[in-house]
This record gives C-alpha cells, sequence and structure tokens, in this order.
C-alpha cells in the first residue's frame, strides 16, 4: 500500500485523537490515564508549534500515523534540542512507516537547526525502545517509578539521537 506524509492540520482532530486514544486505553505509550477529547489535539498543536509535524495518509487519505516535534526547554540555550512523539494506528505498525515519519521529522528538523532529538519512553513499552535503538537513538537517562497508570508504577527512559 501507498503512504505519504501530509502537514498537520485542525482537519485531522479526530483522527489523531482516536489514534492517540487507543495507546492511552490499551498501552503504556500514551501516558494520560483516560481518554482525551477531541478538543486536547488544540494542546498537540500548540505544543508542535513552530517544530515539524506531519501525518501518515494511506493511498484513500486516511490518516495512519502522526509525528511531532516539540520544544525541550523554552529557554533559548536549549534550542537546539526538541522531544519527539509519534504514534500509528495499531493495524499499520511494523510496516516501516514509523521509520518513514522519523526520517522526515529529522529532515525538517536539520532545516530548523535541530541537532538533538529526544523520546522519553515508559519502561512498560519495550517496542518502541528496541524502535528508536534500531533507529540510531540511545539511552541516556532514566527516571525510576515515576509514572503510575492502571495501578502499575513504570520507569521513563530517556533516549538521544544527535542528528
Amino acid at each position: 500500500m501507498e503512504y505519504s506524509i501530509d502537514s498537520m492540520s485542525n482537519d485531522d482532530r479526530e483522527s489523531i485523537m482516536d489514534i492517540f486514544n487507543y495507546y492511552v486505553e490499551s498501552t503504556f505509550a500514551a501516558y494520560p490515564e483516560n481518554k482525551l477529547p477531541y478538543q486536547e489535539f488544540d494542546m498537540f498543536l500548540k505544543m508542535s508549534d513552530g517544530f515539524p509535524r506531519g501525518t501518515i495518509k494511506d493511498k484513500n487519505g486516511n490518516i495512519v500515523g502522526f509525528g511531532m516535534l516539540r520544544s525541550h526547554n523554552p529557554m533559548p540555550t536549549f534550542s537546539h534540542t526538541a522531544e519527539v512523539t509519534y504514534f500509528l494506528h495499531p493495524d499499520h505498525t511494523g510496516k516501516g512507516l514509523g521509520r518513514m515519519l522519523l526520517d522526515s521529522l529529522e529532515k525538517d528538523a536539520v532545516k530548523k537547526g535541530i541537532t538533538n532529538i529526544l523520546a522519553q519512553i515508559s519502561s512498560k513499552n519495550s517496542s518502541s525502545i528496541k524502535f528508536h535503538e534500531k533507529n540510531g537513538f540511545t539511552e541516556c537517562g532514566r527516571f525510576r517509578k515515576v509514572g503510575r497508570k492502571k495501578g502499575q508504577k513504570f520507569d521513563t527512559v530517556w533516549m538521544q539521537k544527535m542528528l
């Protein structure tokens, strides 16, 4: 199947929030305990304003994933460092789409002068840790038992990729 990367817009609200909420309800990949309302999409747009972001669409124009960079720290001293977030519809994982999206975000990041990308990952999300390792990220820190979801404590694993 053919896929393309497109810009993220307000029209993508429901599709993106539906994908994100799948991970909220079913996994430790997204941190909220409960589904977020569609209005929370505005938070995604605000967090990633001025940074690379995009959607992955199938050949029919359906959104099957999204990703964005955002500020790691608002101080200008850290303007060359961004945090990454991306999620794929569960039916579309394992097809190289995460790599495709990461490549796009990295290319646009370099154009904006970003030289470091950080990923914060739940220790209970081993597939994401493996994905990041496979794509050039290295673990650079871990905060132990700082998260709690569904009654289970978890670490946040910080991974870094120098561009």
